[in-house]
């Protein structure tokens, strides 16, 4: 519940702190004093958006601050604790403060427990906190939409609201799928035929990881071959084959003579050594290259298969625009490639069924939100009808019509459910029953507003609930009901009343007297809680006027015993 509201320089506010009661309080006043000028505070505390003569004329800034009881606010508590804006660690917080900070060039600060938050996330707590409802709510409820709210409201389908919502999004989420599937359906087989084409080609030439680099060496060796041979050949004969001179017999006579000479001169005895080290490796280079030449020979049918192989690699290679050493990366590649256009055709076939599933299952839980609305509107229909007959409508009738769409039709299945919502009422004996918008006078449309916004409030679960001139258009006995059906209301929850009505104040808890000052050149709002005497005189000047007679003095003491 609301327990204290603080207002500084906000519009013709200076300052105000206002402790508020649990059960009903009324607020009243001089006519352009700012009755509603709290309801403007606390809204804004609660997140509405600052209008830009917010701030008192030569302030700086406006600030606001709600204090609420939360201590059986479970919903609220749960909010603050997953936000973390608790002020208790152990989670037993009795108090939460919104505070609201208005600079005059328009800019806007909002806490909540100390803690600056986004605006959202004030409208977000506020909700869980408090409930408003204006002087013009009555002209929504004309609305079907607004109706449909209305009766999920009392009918506490919330939990099935949000199944529904999930499941239709669901089901739209598939047939969107399936949409996009069907779009590409053509260029997708377009695709899986080049893939298929390319993925055989190159499944049948089969390129290994690593091989073309083997492939280029032989290639080149089986090209070279003839040169190799006679290259080969030649050396050799250089080296050891030639009978009058070759290369290592030179090599080892030249190494005898410097040996013999070494044992004349030492001085020479280094030079032989290395002489016949150096015949070592020239001896072994020789054995090995008589190997390679024995080894060597010309393959024609070898090498045409090995050309061919390296010129189809060439090819494909320029084909795909890929160096060849790429060749079996890029054939992988193509196989996955070819192995998701796959799953998608096995997903358009698929996905048509899963959309069926998800319709039947939206059906079925939009079916039993349907027998929800139409039960609770049998309730709904008859308190209402109770309600209007003893606001003064005594021949009225109102009835909560539910209209379901064809279930077969999926155009016609919406985000809310399958059912069209519609308030009907009759006004007269032996009228049909209309739409309200068709039959309702403004003042009787107020007053069947009012009627639904009590018999709601009931079901709220918000701890606070604020009524901002709803009996606007109303008078006499009917006026007098209303003022009991808020009373009654405030029972059992936290009701604050801004009215212009004697009998609608007289019967609050708390009175709250709004009056306007000036000084000629200021002009200040000031709030008063009022007490029992004070209380006498004010709904005496709401039955007579300025001028208070005995009378209306009588009539106002009457009124508050009652």
């Amino acid at each position: 519940m609301l327990l204290n509201l603080s207002i500084k320089n906000f519009a013709i506010v200076r300052q105000l702190d206002i402790d508020w009661q649990n059960a009903m309080t009324t607020i009243t006043g001089e006519t352009g004093a700012g009755k509603s000028i709290a309801i403007d505070a606390l809204g804004l505390c609660l997140g509405e958006r600052a209008l830009t003569n917010t701030v008192r004329p030569n302030c700086k800034k406006a600030e606001l601050a709600a204090t609420f009881d939360i201590n059986k606010n479970i919903k609220a508590t749960n909010w603050l604790t997953k936000q973390d804006l608790m002020q208790s660690e152990d989670g037993q917080q009795h108090e939460c403060i919104l505070r609201r900070i208005i600079s005059s060039e328009g800019r806007s600060k909002a806490y909540i427990n100390g803690s600056q938050v986004p605006l959202n996330q004030l409208k977000q707590l506020g909700a869980l906190l408090i409930n408003i409802h204006g002087q013009h709510d009555h002209q929504l409820i004309v609305k079907s939409s607004e109706q449909r709210r209305m009766l999920d409201e009392y009918a506490n389908n919330q939990p099935l609201l949000d199944e529904v919502k999930f499941s239709f999004n669901q089901w739209k989420n598939l047939q969107a799928e399936l949409q996009i599937l069907q779009q590409s359906k053509f260029q997708r087989e377009a695709k899986q035929q080049l893939l298929e084409y390319q993925v055989q080609e190159l499944d049948e030439f089969n390129l290994q990881t690593g091989e073309f680099e083997n492939i280029e060496t032989e290639f080149k060796r089986h090209s070279h071959a003839q040169d190799l041979l006679n290259d080969s050949l030649q050396t050799i004969y250089q080296l050891s084959a030639n009978e009058n001179f070759n290369i290592i017999d030179s090599l080892r006579q030249a190494s005898e003579n410097i040996v013999q000479l070494s044992q004349v001169d030492s001085k020479l005895t280094n030079i032989a050594q290395l002489l016949t080290e150096a015949l070592i490796p020239l001896e072994e280079a020789n054995d090995e290259l008589k190997h390679y030449h024995e080894q060597l020979e010309l393959d024609p049918e070898s090498f045409l298969a090995l050309e061919q192989r390296y010129s189809m690699a060439i090819t494909l290679a320029k084909k795909h625009q890929i160096s060849p050493e790429k060749l079996p990366e890029y054939h992988r590649h193509l196989k996955q490639e070819l192995a998701l256009i796959s799953s998608d055709e096995t997903r358009l076939l698929q996905v048509n069924e899963d959309i069926d599933n998800a319709k039947q299952n939206y059906l079925a839980i939009a079916k039993q939100l349907s027998k929800n609305r139409q039960s609770a509107a049998k309730t709904l229909s008859k308190l209402i009808t109770q309600s209007m007959q003893e606001l003064n409508m005594p021949d009225s009738q109102f009835s909560v019509q539910i209209t379901q769409y064809n279930n077969e039709q999926s155009q016609a299945l919406t985000i809310n459910g399958i059912d069209e919502v519609n308030f009907a009422i009759s006004m007269n004996l032996g009228q049909p029953l209309e739409a309200m918008h068709k039959v309702a006078s403004g003042g009787e449309l107020s007053r069947i507003g009012l009627a639904i916004q009590v018999i709601l409030a009931a079901k709220v679960t918000t701890p606070s609930l604020i009524f901002d001139e709803v009996d606007v258009g109303i008078s006499g006995p009917t006026a007098a009901m209303v003022g009991k059906k808020l009373q009654q209301l405030g029972e059992n929850t936290q009701v604050i009343c801004v009215t212009h009505l004697p009998q609608v104040a007289s019967k609050g808890h708390q009175q709250l007297f709004v009056s306007k000052l000036s000084d000629g050149e200021h002009t200040e709002t000031k709030v008063t809680e009022l007490n029992q005497q004070g209380r006498v005189r004010e709904i005496a000047r709401l039955l007579a006027g300025d001028s208070i007679t005995d009378s209306s003095l009588a009539n106002a003491q009457e009124l508050l015993a009652s």
